[in-house]
């Protein structure tokens, strides 16, 4: 069955799945994060700190390989192709104020699995690392992608992971069941719909989030 995205849009609710580890480079959490009972989120979740910095800035350009045909690139500051994936990531989230990318990156690359549409054949992603800067408990990393039809938030993981691993990267299966918002730990904000692991599927999602030919432009993240 393809994989139909479905698009994170600023609400969520919880699902376990089992971790798996996808060649990406870096260091998985235990599991995909449960829902935090409404009456613990205050109590139980600490005080956030300031997200940690890189030493030197992220390099800008990375070469094409058999794992990122084509290669990836940071846009430009203020250009469309930088604000695009933030403006994405203000609408499903909510959140506001401003806010500090740490690391962007922008790549094109097929669908997963690749298709035999041309419309599906070159789907821009953008890989961003970013905290609110006036509100320090909103830091995360972000996938958006952006095909003929539409573009929205595939995928987020926790600030503090790196590379394309399972289970950091969360998707969130649309369920109309299941209306009600949940926060997570380690992620920003809150999320309606079925957690599912987006590197490598799960929950009916059996189709990795990322193509094979995609995947390694988030290597060194």
């Amino acid at each position: 069955m393809r994989r139909i995205i479905v698009f994170l849009c600023s609400l969520f609710l919880a699902a376990a799945v089992s971790s798996c580890v996808h060649d990406g480079g870096g260091t998985p959490t235990d599991a995909i994060p449960s829902p935090l009972p409404p009456s613990s989120v205050a109590v139980s979740t600490p005080a956030p700190t300031p997200p940690a910095l890189p030493a030197s800035p992220p390099p800008r350009f990375g070469p094409a390989s058999a794992t990122c045909e084509g290669g990836w690139s940071t846009p430009a500051q203020g250009s469309s192709l930088w604000r695009t994936p933030l403006t994405v990531i203000r609408k499903a989230t909510g959140v506001a104020g401003r806010l500090r990318v740490v690391d962007m990156r922008t790549f094109v690359g097929p669908e997963s699995p690749p298709s035999r549409m041309n419309y599906l054949s070159d789907i821009r992603r953008w890989y961003v690392k970013l905290f609110a800067k006036d509100d320090l408990s909103f830091q995360g990393r972000f996938l958006v992608e952006e095909r003929r039809f539409g573009r929205g938030l595939a995928a987020v993981a926790p600030y503090d992971t790196h590379g394309f691993v399972a289970p950091d990267w969360v998707g969130f299966q649309y369920n109309a069941e299941q209306p009600k918002a949940f926060s997570y730990r380690g992620l920003p904000g809150t999320w309606t719909g079925i957690a599912y692991d987006f590197v490598n599927g799960g929950r009916g999602l059996t189709i990795p989030g990322l193509p094979t030919q995609s995947a390694g432009c988030l290597n060194g993240t």
